[in-house]
């Protein structure tokens, strides 16, 4: 790992990292921020140490934005294994009990189908879901039980993409807030025998793909100047967003605190860029005005990445 840096600089972007499997989320990003030497850094949703793949990373003025990608939809590869159950509903847990191994393709399929849709889902003993101020694994190490509250979840699409007894991988498109190795147990059961998640790869969220991600060994192999090449701009986390093109009277009311003329009916929420294709930041309707959410910092100054166009 390369030392860190002896002088942290304005950095904006969007980084696509590809999260290793084994590291926690934070661990990834504060090395994230080390290469690039960035002042201010921040993940959008956490991957457990076990799950690999899409982990976006927002520098400087795209944390701003980065709740959209906190919000949005997930999709995953998730590996499942049948015949054993763990106590902690993944590979990392001790085995607790086991079960058939053998899985029909036909009726896998047929119990996929069954969980596609909105759901209430009770968050697993091991997770980092808080009780009284501490972690809810921290209660599971301890053997103490905590109450868990169910949590209106939707699981958009299941998809069989391969079966190997006692392995499945299975392709799932999901809301925020789904546990999956909750998802991957509840199979299990519906199929008259145990389960637990092998393997995790998170594919997608907000419209960014894994496919376009970089991992961190290949950053790390990069000059400088390269790696600030792969940021995408502070706007890409908003693309879901209609975009409103503003006059420069109206971006500098704006920036001034000010709320402008909106009209009736449309989105509630737009992208605005001032002439030219400057981005300057989120709008929300109020009463048939604009009104600023969330506004770009406007000095430049030294700024590496860019701003959006």
């Amino acid at each position: 790992m390369s030392e860190a840096p002896r002088r942290w600089r304005r950095v904006d972007g969007v980084l696509l990292l590809d999260k290793p499997s084994g590291a926690s989320s934070n661990a990834v990003l504060q090395r994230a921020r080390r290469l690039f030497a960035a002042e201010k850094a921040g993940h959008t949703g956490t991957l457990d140490p076990l799950a690999s793949g899409l982990l976006p990373v927002c520098f400087g003025e795209a944390t701003k934005f980065a709740q959209g990608l906190l919000e949005a939809p997930k999709r995953y590869a998730a590996t499942i294994r049948f015949g054993i159950a763990t106590t902690t509903g993944d590979a990392e847990g001790e085995v607790i009990a086991r079960g058939p191994e053998a899985v029909d393709a036909a009726a896998l399929r047929a119990a996929l189908d069954r969980f596609v849709g909105a759901r209430a889902q009770v968050p697993p003993r091991h997770s980092a879901l808080k009780h009284e101020g501490r972690a809810h694994y921290e209660y599971a190490r301890a053997g103490i039980d905590v109450p868990r509250e169910a949590r209106a979840i939707e699981v958009h699409a299941l998809r069989l993409v391969a079966l190997d007894p006692p392995l499945a991988v299975v392709d799932v498109a999901c809301s925020k807030g789904t546990y999956v190795r909750v998802l991957a147990e509840d199979i299990g059961a519906a199929l008259g025998t145990c389960a637990h998640l092998a393997a995790l790869r998170r594919t997608g969220t907000g419209g960014f793909d894994v496919r376009d991600a970089v991992a961190l060994d290949a950053i790390e192999a990069l000059e400088p100047a390269a790696r600030d090449r792969l940021l995408l701009p502070v706007d890409a986390p908003l693309a879901a967003l209609p975009r409103l093109e503003l006059d420069g009277a109206a971006a500098a009311a704006l920036r001034h605190g000010q709320t402008i003329p909106a009209g009736a009916g449309g989105a509630a929420e737009v992208r605005a860029y001032a002439p030219g294709g400057a981005f300057v930041g989120v709008l929300a309707r109020e009463a048939g005005r604009w009104r600023a959410r969330r506004l770009l910092r406007t000095d430049e100054g030294g700024a590496v990445g860019s701003a959006g166009k």
